[in-house]
């Protein structure tokens, strides 16, 4: 069960990573309000969404081998 949780908040991380690389490549302008958000901040958000990504599957990756093992 651990296993299926950690595989899908991998996912939702890595599609919040695919967005944020779209953001960048079509340059998307967002705003709230009055004040708008710059792309280095998209580029940022990528960075930490696929690490974070990477971080869920290695994790689901090693806690299949431990309960496996069990």
């Amino acid at each position: 069960m651990q296993k299926a949780a950690l595989n899908v908040s991998g996912i939702v991380f890595l599609g919040v990573a695919v967005l944020h690389m779209v953001r960048l490549g079509l340059k998307i302008p967002v705003t709230f309000g009055q004040t708008s958000i710059p792309l280095m901040a998209s580029a940022v958000g990528a960075v930490v969404a696929l690490l974070l990504a990477l971080w869920m599957f290695v994790v689901a990756r090693k806690s299949a081998k431990t309960e496996t093992v069990r």
